[in-house]
């Protein structure tokens, strides 16, 4: 019966582990629709530059999710009739976003120069259009259409990262221009703020303090308590297996009595004549022979002839 059990059990252990990376599978599968397009520049003479010290247009993309996104295989195209314009090249490990941040392609037609790379550009004076497409090469993930009237070093992008309404950035007042960074600069955190204006003293910054300490040790000493139960009822149902006693028995005898103690200790100092009075007598002898290291054959500067 026992081992039918068991059978059972991995047979149902293993059931979940499939269910469980199927659908972390499926969740992977899905997770490219959290790809945004994010900001654009077109027109690049003062802003940022590549790899290679030059400046050129550039697509920001941003990962919306809050787990990494892995983007290889992923298309990014300016034309509705080409879908599959440029592919993201798989192997890059940069390839894989992590939650919530960005990565920076370049506009200028040299895929030759590395994955980031694309093979196609932005004109300036016109409508661009930029999409990207599943690695089905039918799947629109994200889609933009860019401004003719945008201007040199000025930026196409979304209010806030990932979603709110597309707007014209030119680095003057809060419009900041943030190639691989945050659409919305924060100064300041409210929450501390407002917290700070609740609590000016800490007072209650201190007294939470202590609840989580005191609630910690809490557990801790529960804890404890529970494990010495289990221990004390699996050491019960031990000695009953082993003396073959019922469970009444047991209970109230699990500890040998203080008298039994007393008992095996005598008997055990019987037993090995043990004593507790030691000899206070010593012997202190003179070595025939003093040694003197000036005089050893060892330290010589060379061997003695026998």
């Amino acid at each position: 019966m026992a081992t039918f059990h068991c059978s059972e059990m991995k047979k149902s252990l293993v059931i979940l582990i499939i269910t469980l990376f199927a659908f972390s599978a499926n969740v992977f599968a899905q997770s490219r629709s959290g790809l945004k397009i994010n900001e654009v520049m077109v027109i690049n003479e003062n802003n940022a530059i590549d790899d290679f010290g030059q400046r050129h247009a550039w697509i920001e993309l941003f990962n919306s999710t809050h787990a990494p996104l892995e983007i290889s295989s992923v298309y990014i195209t300016d034309d509705k009739n080409n879908p599959i314009k440029y592919p993201v090249p798989l192997g890059d490990v940069n390839t894989r976003i992590p939650k919530r941040q960005h990565v920076i392609f370049w506009a200028d037609g040299c895929p030759s120069r590395g994955t980031f790379h694309l093979n196609f550009t932005l004109k300036p004076g016109q409508e661009n259009w930029i999409g990207v497409y599943d690695a089905d090469g039918i799947t629109l993930i994200d889609e933009v259409t860019i401004p003719a009237t945008l201007c040199a070093d000025q930026s196409y992008a979304r209010s806030i990262d990932g979603k709110g309404e597309w707007e014209i950035r030119n680095d003057v007042g809060d419009k900041y221009i943030t190639p691989s960074s945050n659409n919305v600069i924060r100064d300041v955190n409210n929450k501390i703020e407002t917290f700070a204006k609740q609590d000016p003293h800490g007072f209650s910054m201190a007294l939470m303090a202590m609840g989580v300490v005191f609630s910690a040790l809490l557990v801790l000493c529960l804890s404890f308590l529970l494990i010495s139960k289990i221990g004390s009822a699996v050491a019960r149902r031990n000695k009953r297996e082993s003396q073959g006693v019922t469970a009444e028995e047991v209970k109230g005898n699990l500890a040998d009595s203080g008298e039994e103690i007393a008992a095996i200790v005598m008997a055990l100092h019987e037993h090995l004549d043990a004593h507790d009075q030691e000899s206070t007598i010593l012997t202190i002898n003179k070595v025939r022979r003093s040694y003197s290291p000036w005089s050893s054959k060892i330290y010589g500067m060379r061997r003695l002839p026998k």
